[in-house]
């Protein structure tokens, strides 16, 4: 269950990197309150899911959900670039992703 947690901790970790872009100077209350939720939640569920996933692993894992997640929606949703090697460096960062948790196993 430690890994569905991290995993949801990365997702919402996109979710605050999205609403920063909205925030202005923390003066748009709306998207700053999606700001602030999202990071509590975000790091809330980081905690939790390092109890049984080493740290370390833990930390790279759900910072690399949150880099990919926010590259890719910066890809779709703000028109930043899509090229051949920014894919691939894209699949470098799923693949780092995927191997930290084969190898990172519970404790």
């Amino acid at each position: 269950m430690a890994w569905v947690w991290l995993i949801l901790g990365g997702c919402f970790e996109v979710g605050f990197t999205t609403c920063l872009r909205f925030v202005e100077g923390f003066r748009n209350l709306p998207w700053t309150i999606g700001f602030l939720v999202s990071v509590g939640l975000s790091m809330g569920l980081l905690e939790v899911a390092s109890r049984s996933i080493p740290m370390g692993t833990a930390y790279a894992v759900w910072g690399g959900i949150g880099a990919l997640g926010t590259v890719i929606v910066g890809m779709i949703w703000f028109g930043e670039p899509v090229n051949p090697l920014r894919l691939a460096l894209i699949l470098g960062l799923v693949g780092c992703i995927a191997g930290l948790k084969l190898v990172g196993g519970a404790h």
